[in-house]
């Protein structure tokens, strides 16, 4: 890896979690449970390991154990600013929001760019956007980069 990774660690719901955001993100999951790591600090089908395979977005997840505590996240955004054509964030904003809290809906700033906020089911605040509105644009740009 050359930059850095998501690693959360959740309260008994990482194996859903990963799930849910493979499905989100269309990522292959791979889960590994506490009994495939031989460790006992847990039940054995917990997540001692997990991660979105083959994606746009890399999380990387387990289930907290022992005197772990699970995520919390307070002054962070996670930032897809971008990363895809307008369609796609458009729909990756709508599957976070579900189960989750929209802070700030997605719309058009006055710097002409749309942009907007959610805290998804598990806890994670992400901040998604894109300049413009035109899939054939930004397609236009990807190829020319």
């Amino acid at each position: 890896m050359t930059a850095p990774t998501l690693y959360i660690h959740l309260p008994g719901t990482a194996r859903e979690a990963l799930t849910f955001y493979g499905d989100v993100f269309g990522c292959d999951v791979q889960v590994h449970s506490f009994d495939e790591f031989g460790r006992s600090d847990g039940p054995p089908d917990a997540v001692a390991h997990g991660y979105l395979v083959d994606g746009p977005v890399v999380i990387f997840a387990a289930d907290a154990a022992g005197d772990q505590p699970p995520l919390r996240c307070e002054g962070l955004m996670l930032s897809l600013l971008g990363t895809s054509t307008p369609s796609v964030l458009r729909g990756w904003f709508s599957r976070l929001s579900e189960g989750g809290r929209v802070v700030d809906d997605l719309q058009v700033r006055p710097w002409g760019a749309t942009d907007g906020q959610v805290v998804d089911r598990y806890g994670l605040h992400w901040l998604i956007g894109f300049e413009g509105d035109d899939d054939r644009h930004v397609q236009r740009q990807e190829s020319d980069g």
